[in-house]
């Protein structure tokens, strides 16, 4: 008889996790794409890189930010920011909070050698209205340093250049970055026999360009909807795995965008941890 009740008590206590299991797997954070809220935005929306401090003499640090707030609080507001070193996915933060205007993300990195530092963050927000009425807004911010750490010269930090010196580390520093990305685009592009001919290319890096300009041949109301619709798949293919991998095995660079020039779909072609992945969006307009 004790046997049977320690058998039920067991197989009780195994469903139990087994459906705690479940519903945490089921609640994991996702953005979700809704028809735009016309009557509602984002106050401020900005991500922000810095040069803290040095670290010793072969290191430094480097504050990275990013921060929104809507004019109202929200059913759910998420906030996801990739830096880049070099075209190098150093770092992924994401946070997701319900009934709330503001999201604030902070996070220092350590660094070494000159490096050229990209931040792009997607800024999303999900509103509830009366009879099951979902809409959404969404707004893009970036920002971009170079620092300078070289035994010639002390450790020092720009955006734009103010010297020639500056000016050549920044020609210097913007050609390795760029030829290390077109050769890494270029294996993915190989990989999956797609011609480049047929797309217009955009580094995942340089999307927040259409935060206020149309895609070619759209309105700027279709393409927030491209926008938000592939932050959705980006989020939950891309993000979400690198998230969950721990910075010392992050290895990644730089998604390349794919807009069809016919205006029928895009593509989001990128490696993580040595698995290359194409993510397909089809247009509905």
């Amino acid at each position: 008889m004790k046997n049977w009740v320690f058998v039920t008590i067991a197989l009780s206590l195994i469903a139990i996790f087994g459906v705690i299991y479940f519903v945490k797997m089921n609640a994991a954070p996702a953005i979700t794409y809704f028809p735009t809220d016309e009557e509602t935005s984002f106050t401020y929306a900005n991500s922000n890189l810095e040069l803290s401090t040095a670290k010793g003499s072969d290191s430094y640090e480097v504050d990275w930010t990013s921060n929104s707030r809507s004019d109202k609080e929200m059913y759910l507001r998420q906030d996801a920011s990739l830096l880049f070193d070099n075209g190098k996915l150093r770092g992924v933060r994401s946070k997701w909070v319900q009934d709330t205007e503001s999201i604030y993300l902070e996070e220092s990195i350590l660094s070494e050698d000159s490096s050229y530092f990209q931040v792009i963050s997607f800024h999303h927000g999900e509103i509830h209205y009366p009879n099951d009425e979902i809409k959404s807004i969404h707004q893009l911010s970036n920002d971009h340093l170079y620092v300078i750490d070289s035994p010639a010269t002390p450790l020092e930090a720009f955006q734009s250049p103010q010297n020639n010196d500056q000016t050549e580390w920044k020609q210097l520093l913007d050609r390795t970055t760029k030829q290390q990305l077109l050769h890494h685009w270029h294996q993915l592009l190989t990989h999956f026999s797609i011609s480049s001919e047929s797309y217009l290319a955009v580094p995942l890096t340089n999307l927040y360009h259409y935060n206020n300009e149309p895609l070619p041949n759209m309105t700027q109301e279709q393409t927030n909807k491209v926008i938000g619709q592939l932050w959705e798949g980006v989020y939950k293919n891309y993000i979400i795995p690198a998230v969950n991998t721990e910075n010392n095995e992050l290895v990644s660079y730089v998604p390349i965008v794919l807009f069809d020039k016919e205006n029928d779909h895009l593509l989001v072609l990128f490696e993580l941890n040595g698995k290359k992945e194409r993510l397909i969006q089809n247009y509905s307009f």
